[in-house]
């Protein structure tokens, strides 16, 4: 399938919420999105979604988390398994805290939506994670602006490994080559470089946008394109 098949079919999402109230809240929205947004699969643990696919899924664009299931404390262990196998997160949830937000991007969520920021913002958000582009939520964009380091991102190491060999080859294909790991996987760790810096106001767009945010925060050298 081409990219710009890929653009045109519905974008497929698996819900992971222990609320049934919340699955059947955003099929319905779903259901009403252009464009198409289709409900691939539901699940009420994390370990159930797991179970069922074990890696990441082609079937599945991208996953709404919700951090707190059955009450319980942040599943951190959950988001960091799920992005680091290269899924597109979107962690869906009633948490307001500025720490838990931050923590969330700084494990790879591409995007972190409080539940009360209703259908527009859920919507918009997995159009944007399917399409690579950048969605800072209202809380999300709140949050990175308090963030004590004053506009200054945190990139985790493979993301970092990921600009690197970006700005040192000419293609997304040639990173996924020399990384081992998928192309989709590339776009993902980009996009959520992306997503942060357009979190602090400081948007990077483009390819030597973003190397020129990387160098302005002691993230990359010139030596590291070498």
């Amino acid at each position: 399938m081409s990219r710009e098949d890929d653009t045109r079919r519905p974008v497929r999402i698996a819900i992971i919420d222990d609320h049934d109230v919340v699955h059947a809240g955003i099929q319905a929205w779903c259901a009403e999105a252009d464009p198409p947004i289709d409900l691939a699969d539901s699940f009420q643990r994390p370990d159930e979604y797991f179970a069922k696919y074990p890696d990441a899924a082609d079937d599945v664009d991208v996953v709404l988390l919700d951090l707190q299931i059955e009450g319980n404390r942040p599943d951190f262990d959950a988001l960091s398994k799920l992005a680091a196998s290269g899924r597109r997160v979107i962690v869906y949830s009633h948490i307001t805290a500025d720490e838990v937000i931050l923590t969330c991007l700084e494990l790879g969520a591409v995007t972190y939506l409080v539940k009360s920021e209703g259908k527009r913002h859920l919507i918009e958000a997995v159009h944007s994670a399917h399409t690579s582009t950048p969605y800072v939520g209202p809380r999300m964009g709140k949050a990175m602006l308090n963030d004590s380091t004053m506009g200054r991102i945190k990139l985790t190491d493979r993301e970092k490994q990921v600009l690197i060999a970006w700005f040192q080859t000419e293609s997304k294909d040639l990173v996924a080559e020399r990384l081992f790991i998928a192309p989709t996987t590339v776009r993902t760790h980009l996009q959520r470089a992306r997503a942060k810096y357009a979190g602090v106001g400081r948007p990077a767009s483009t390819k030597s946008a973003l190397l020129a945010r990387a160098i302005e925060d002691g993230i990359l050298s010139l030596k590291d394109l070498y």
